[in-house]
């Protein structure tokens, strides 16, 4: 009997537990397992999961990137304030995804060019933008066009008829999302410099690998995927807030780690990310259900499952050794 990879144990793991979780969820409370569930369960983790795909390859790399949440509110308020302004609504999405992108390119330039630690570049840059979203707006501003009074709804794909399930654009666009970055992972030259990166960035560099330039993609590609969250984020909330996704950044990280991703880099999944934020919003959900227990128990319920993976982790390296 052929063994399993060790570096496909933490994966195996998410994927129990996520089962585990939905099916627990199911014999408990009867709606549980309602196709609606299902469906809100996508839409309303699409733009944490976004962001979280943006950090699996900063965190693969043996990076970290801690301006996630920032970088979603500050793209939210500048996009209603852009379109308050008269700007259509897709060149206002389009600007804030370069400027996304051109702010990851910038610190990933900054942790390279400089070596500086990418846990003060990144922090650096949380506290930059989140400064700047208040600059922009200091207050909560609605968006009203009506690209997002309509179209946004009209472009959710109808499932059931009576009663009526859409499965969301913000649901599709996490979809789209997790497939596109999972290819450039696994068959893109990208994706196989970030996995050498990660495993060893001084065997990278003897290798001849473009360290550089790579480790300047990733966190500009972790700054499109966050602001491509921050895009979704306004589809969902049809609103921009400058003080909103305070610690976004964490449960992103957690997402990844509870995803089967190493944090000392060089191992790392896609779809284990969308897992691992899809546990998330089912301890959530079970929260919810049962309607006598406080919110903050989604709090305590992840921290121990993190501490569990990455103990788990600590293991599976301990045996890879």
């Amino acid at each position: 009997m052929k063994k399993i990879d060790p570096k496909y144990i933490p994966l195996l793991a998410t994927a129990v537990v996520m089962v585990a979780l939905y099916a627990g969820g199911c014999l408990a409370y009867p709606n549980f397992g309602s196709l609606r569930v299902l469906v809100n369960l996508l839409g309303d983790n699409a733009f944490i999961g976004i962001a979280a795909v943006g950090a699996t390859f900063v965190i693969i790399s043996g990076g970290i990137d801690l301006s996630v949440g920032s970088v979603i509110a500050f793209t939210g308020i500048l996009i209603a304030q852009m379109v308050g302004h008269g700007w259509p609504p897709m060149l206002a999405l389009s600007a804030s995804l370069f400027i996304g992108l051109i702010f990851g390119a910038i610190q990933g330039a900054l942790i390279h060019g400089f070596a500086l630690p990418p846990f003060l570049v990144t922090l650096g840059g949380m506290f930059f933008l989140r400064g700047l979203s208040f600059v922009v707006n200091p207050e909560s501003l609605a968006i009203k066009h009506p690209f997002y009074l309509t179209t946004v709804r009209a472009l959710a794909i109808p499932l059931t008829q009576r009663p009526i399930v859409t499965f969301p654009l913000t649901a599709q666009c996490f979809i789209v999302v997790v497939i596109a970055a999972t290819a450039l992972a696994i068959y893109t030259r990208f994706g196989r410099n970030v996995y050498a990166i990660g495993s060893s960035e001084p065997s990278a560099v003897l290798m001849g690998l473009p360290v550089a330039t790579t480790k300047i993609g990733i966190y500009a590609l972790a700054g499109f995927f966050s602001a491509l969250g921050g895009c979704v984020a306004t589809f969902y909330m049809q609103s921009g807030n400058p003080a909103s996704f305070v610690g976004l950044e964490l449960d992103a990280i957690a997402s990844v780690a509870i995803g089967g991703t190493l944090l000392t880099g060089g191992v790392g999944f896609i779809p284990g990310t969308m897992m691992g934020v899809l546990i998330l919003g089912l301890i959530q959900t079970l929260i919810t259900f049962q309607g006598n227990l406080n919110t903050w128990w989604t709090r305590i319920a992840v921290g121990v499952l993190l501490l569990l993976f990455i103990a788990l982790q600590k293991a599976v390296g301990a045996r890879r050794r």
